[in-house]
Formats: structure tokens, C-alpha cells, sequence
């Protein structure tokens, strides 16, 4: 069983975790995702990356607890490991990443869309981190996005006192930026992409490398990178594409370079 299918349409490449029944993470789902993240930021023609879950009723539950049944302390470390790879992976991708949340997103599960730029959940999903309720604790940046996203109130909340969210909280505190109607989370996210692909690629990994700057970097030093970055996309031939096209009112041909 290939448990991370990918196929491509047109600019956009959609992951599906397929690990039934709650497709849960292991060792080689991990390594896929962070494999096929690489794989795909070689690929030029590819703008963006969605990603959804198998079936009707799980995004993804998050970690299969047996693994940790037995307290071994080095495959928690291996597991640990894994999950860092792939998720910060998947949050450095050159492009647009979309999480589809087409179910409960729990744990892991939730963390792997938190890895994301952007998250549309259809309005039966429901979202956790109850990792502190089993003795353990979301290792695989859920302390630090989701922070990031709602604020440390919330992210406590969710974390020290196991609360979930439905869709429609979620979107309330922006840890969701969209909720659709049951079946609609992949269509939705397809839609976005397509308007992704209308944007420089170039211009677009520039503009997500210093959005996620303002996560570490003060003030002072991050308006002085983004004048930088900006002087050097004159280097790509995507500048001169973007502003000739607009000025000859036709649609730019991207090179993503």
C-alpha cells in the first residue's frame, strides 16, 4: 500500500495520506512526504501543493499510539525525528502548500496542516493536540505554529487542556482561513491553487520566505530583506515576464526562474 499517492494537475500536486482507517503517520509515510516535498520542489512546473486525507471521516489522526505503548525511548527519538523532517519539509516547500482537512485532524494530523500556508477545513472536521492527555506532547511543531497562528491563549487551550475545535472556531481564530461544506475541502483547495499558478513562482517563494521571517526575525532586520529580495528578483526572468505581460494586457508565461 503507497501510503502518500500523489498526482499532479496542471501547476499543483495533491498528496493524499491514505494509511486506513484514520490514516495515521509512520515511519515510511514520513519519510514519502518529506521525499516527495523534495522531489517536487525540483520540479519547476509545480506552484503548489495540496494536501487531504483518504476517505470521508479522518484527515488524519496523527501518530499510531502502539508505537509508544512500550516506552522505548529510542523509537519515540526516531519517531521524533521523522516528524520533524517531514513537516518542516513540507513547511519550507518553495511554493503554496494547502491543507484539504476533510475530517478530524488530531495530533500529528493536525500538526501536518499547521506545517501548511494555508488551511481550508469542510465544516464536519474537527481539530486537536491531545497529545498531553496520553503523557506525551505535540513534537512535531504544533507548540510553535499553532501559537504562531492563534495566539498563545488558544494554543494553551488546545494544548494543556486538550480542547477541540470545529471548523467554524477554528476559522473564528484564524487557525483555519476557509470552511466549506462536506466534500468541498479538495475542490476548494484546487481553486486556490489555480489562482496560485497565476502568480510569479519566483516572486511567491521570495514573498513566503519573508512572511515566515516575521515568525524570528525583528522588524529592523526583516524591512531591510524585504527590499533585498525585492531588487533581486531583476535577476529572474520571471520579473521581466510579469511586468511586460502586464503592460502588453496578456497572461504571463512563468519559467520559475
Amino acid at each position: 500500500m503507497t501510503e502518500i499517492t500523489q498526482r499532479l494537475e496542471g501547476n499543483t500536486a495533491i498528496l493524499t495520506m491514505n494509511n486506513p482507517p484514520a490514516n495515521t503517520w509512520t515511519e515510511k509515510s514520513l519519510q514519502a512526504l518529506k521525499n516527495k516535498v523534495a522531489e517536487l520542489n525540483d520540479n519547476k512546473d509545480i506552484y503548489a501543493l495540496v494536501i487531504t486525507g483518504e476517505g470521508e471521516k479522518f484527515f488524519s489522526a496523527g501518530a499510531d499510539l502502539s508505537l509508544f505503548a512500550d516506552g522505548d525511548k529510542g523509537v519515540a527519538a526516531s519517531m521524533a525525528n521523522h516528524f520533524g523532517e517531514a513537516f518542516e519539509a513540507l513547511s519550507q516547500f518553495r511554493g503554496v502548500s494547502i491543507a484539504a482537512i476533510n475530517g478530524y485532524a488530531m495530533g500529528g494530523g493536525l500538526e501536518v496542516a499547521l506545517a501548511c500556508d494555508i488551511r481550508i477545513a469542510e465544516v464536519q472536521a474537527v481539530m486537536a493536540l491531545p497529545e498531553a492527555s496520553v503523557g506525551l506532547l505535540p513534537c512535531a511543531g504544533g507548540t510553535q505554529n499553532l501559537t504562531a497562528l492563534v495566539g498563545e491563549g488558544w494554543a494553551k487551550r488546545m494544548i494543556l487542556c486538550a480542547e477541540r475545535l470545529d471548523a467554524n472556531k477554528a476559522e473564528s481564530l484564524g487557525l483555519v482561513e476557509e470552511v466549506v461544506e462536506t466534500g468541498q475541502s479538495l475542490s476548494a483547495a484546487m481553486a486556490l491553487a489555480v489562482k496560485v499558478a497565476k502568480q510569479s513562482p519566483s516572486s511567491v517563494a521570495v514573498c513566503k520566505q519573508l512572511i515566515n521571517a516575521g515568525r524570528h526575525m525583528p522588524r529592523a532586520h526583516a524591512l531591510p530583506l524585504e527590499r533585498e529580495l525585492f531588487v533581486g528578483l531583476f535577476d529572474t526572468e520571471d520579473q521581466a515576464e510579469g511586468v511586460n505581460a502586464f503592460l502588453d494586457k496578456r497572461s504571463a508565461n512563468w519559467k520559475n526562474a
